[in-house]
């Protein structure tokens, strides 16, 4: 696999202060179906979320309020585009229980639970360029999960693109196709959202957490980084 870089633009962390992303760089995995030891701890971190949030007031719990922020500081309108970990939550607040997808995804969405902050992987085995972290000009393509259409984001949206190709869009919204983590993946990275009042040592902690879970389920090599301002570009090799 060619060395590709992974980087935030400076925008990034000039419009957002505070805000950093943890990266789980991951090679040589099995993926594959979730074992039941698996399947539990995503449960454990579902009832975790009904112990710890008030369902009549989601909206304002301080690390989901943070997100919804970011979303209008942008032009997207929260209560209609729901950043991952509060659509996650409030299933969670629901009762319903996550479908097992694959490990690797279900490590994602339980930490995510666990932490209430945005987590979730992308595979790397079929990048064909650089990935990066940066706002929008709106000529990038994006073709969602589930869909033929394809869309271009709004100028200034906060996106996750290799070139041109969205990987995600506005920010922790929504996956593309071309990145989805598959069964057959053996390589990925987690990003690992952390905007105020989350503090960087807890993403570091998630990050921790997703690099333990990843060699006991899936095996292979892991590495963490803390990209920040002062940081703000990783290797994908391990």
């Amino acid at each position: 696999m060619t060395a590709y870089t992974y980087c935030i633009a400076d925008e990034v962390f000039q419009r957002y202060p505070g805000y950093v992303r943890g990266v789980v760089i991951a090679h040589e995995l099995a993926n594959g179906p979730s074992p039941p030891a698996l399947i539990g701890l995503m449960r454990e971190a579902e009832s975790s979320v009904r112990a710890r949030v008030n369902p009549a007031a989601v909206a304002e719990e301080p690390r989901i309020k943070a997100w919804r922020e970011a979303y209008r500081a942008f032009g997207a309108k929260p209560t209609e585009f729901r950043s991952s970990i509060e659509a996650l939550a409030r299933r969670a607040l629901k009762g319903e229980q996550l479908p097992a997808i694959n490990a690797l995804v279900d490590i994602g969405n339980l930490v995510s639970l666990r932490h209430l902050l945005p987590a979730g992987a992308h595979a790397i085995d079929l990048l064909a360029g650089d990935i990066a972290l940066r706002a929008a000009t709106g000529a990038e393509r994006f073709l969602a999960f589930g869909s033929s259409a394809t869309e271009h984001p709004l100028p200034g949206e906060i996106i996750f693109a290799e070139g041109d190709t969205v990987l995600t869009r506005r920010w922790t919204w929504r996956q593309a196709q071309h990145t989805l983590t598959l069964p057959e993946s053996r390589a990925v990275e987690f990003n690992i959202d952390g905007l105020p009042p989350v503090p960087p040592a807890e993403v570091e902690q998630a990050g921790a957490e997703i690099m333990e879970l990843v060699q006991r389920f899936c095996g292979g090599r892991a590495r963490f980084a803390l990209l920040d301002q002062a940081q703000p570009a990783v290797s994908l090799e391990v």
